[in-house]
């Protein structure tokens, strides 16, 4: 029975030693590598012409023609539609022959003046011989001031009849709306026989971009992101209707807050050239952007997690004994000793893209491993050769060119 028993334990200690020695690692680890990080300011916008023209109607009436559709291409000073002009076109002859009597009003009032001057002219020449009464010297004089009058009034009225001509015939001619620039027509709202109305509330006829050749993303980003926004910053953008990424800078950032459930945003326009026909841009697209806040190439760079690491109590207590009794404040990288222990390293951090940051001060480092985490059950069970999906990956060099969604010239 000594034997058995003593063949049991031999047996136990067997399978613990073996299964010792296929424990897994104790910690989570990444590796410290050099590669390129890229920080970015992510957002969605909407494409828009730089600069686009509504075209409205500065008279009421029928639209009897247009010449124009979506997408026409249009000059300055080309006709694009043409409202009925029949009312207005009988204004203007209306105007125009109210002028020519005042006009001729004009001349009577000239002549009745030139009389009442030469009955004047007489009846002070027979007074002052005393063969005229001075009654009838006071009546021709009274008519001549009148002929002038009446003269002065006949001229007012030609002069109000030329602003009413003028009036009528602007009138008529708005009646042929007419393309104020070049561009492309994007957007019409009326159709041939429909009535439209003139007032500053009313829909635009048509509206006009100048030049699609050259366009703008409008975008809204956060109050916590528009600090790092500056005017001239290169952004890449995607839109759904192409698998292709575009360029573009910064232009403006304007200072419009807008508040919307008590999250703040400012709106940023980046602008970009549009001249690809197989890829090009249309107005209303929506655009996924990346604005390129800053950039570091070939530095020493660890997954932030990392940065983020705690040690437990145990471990905490011999780093500080390891350390001479005392852990600094301030930013540190634990790293995986050799012996199953860990160490910490005070480092300075520079940028950082969310996924990884960048370490200064720490080029020793280089190919060693930072302590993500303590390995639990499963995850240290599959050191024989399983991979741990949530084990971050570094970026490859020469391949991703940095983290950032498009490579740096």
């Amino acid at each position: 029975m000594k034997f058995i028993a003593a063949a049991v334990l031999a047996a136990i200690a067997g399978c613990s030693e073996q299964f010792a020695k296929k424990e897994g690692p104790k910690y989570r680890l990444a590796p410290i590598a050099k590669t390129d990080i890229v920080k970015t300011v992510e957002a969605t916008g909407t494409v828009a012409p730089i600069k686009k023209v509504e075209v409205g109607a500065q008279v009421n009436g029928k639209i009897i023609k247009l010449f124009v559709d979506y997408n026409s291409l249009v000059t300055n000073g080309q006709v694009v539609a043409l409202i009925d002009p029949q009312v207005y076109d009988a204004q203007y002859r209306s105007a125009l022959a109210q002028l020519h009597a005042n006009e001729a009003n004009v001349k009577k009032c000239e002549a009745v003046l030139t009389l009442a001057e030469k009955t004047l002219s007489r009846k002070e020449a027979l007074s002052k011989k005393q063969l005229a009464s001075v009654a009838d010297y006071d009546a021709a004089l009274e008519a001549r001031d009148s002929a002038r009058a009446s003269l002065d009034q006949a001229r007012a009225q030609v002069e109000q009849s030329h602003a009413s001509v003028s009036q009528a015939k602007a009138n008529l001619n708005y009646c042929t709306i007419v393309s104020p620039v070049d561009g492309t027509v994007i957007e019409r709202s009326v159709d041939e026989g429909q009535t439209v109305v003139s007032s500053m509330n009313a829909v635009p006829l048509l509206t006009i971009a100048e030049d699609l050749s050259r366009i703008q993303v409008e975008a809204t980003v956060p109050e916590a992101d528009v600090g790092a926004i500056r005017e001239g910053q290169k952004v890449t953008f995607t839109a759904d209707a192409y698998r292709k990424r575009f360029k573009g800078e910064v232009r403006q950032v304007r200072l419009a807050a807008t508040t919307v459930n008590n999250v703040v945003t400012y709106p940023i326009i980046i602008e970009a050239v549009n001249d690809d026909r197989d890829a090009m841009l249309f107005p209303g697209m929506t655009a996924n952007i990346s604005v390129e806040t800053a950039r570091a190439e070939d530095v020493l760079a660890v997954s932030s997690a990392a940065l983020r690491f705690r040690p437990n109590e145990a471990d905490f207590a011999a780093a500080k004994e390891a350390a001479g009794g005392e852990i600094p404040r301030g930013r540190k990288l634990w790293i995986a000793e050799d012996g199953g222990g860990m160490r910490f390293v005070k480092i300075e951090e520079g940028i950082s893209d969310a996924s990884f940051t960048q370490i200064k001060g720490a080029d020793d480092l280089l190919g060693r491993e930072a302590i993500l985490g303590y390995a639990t059950t499963r995850t240290a069970a599959g050191g024989n050769g399983a991979v741990n999906p949530f084990k971050p990956k570094f970026p490859q060099r020469n391949k991703n060119k940095g983290t950032a969604p498009e490579p740096k010239k």
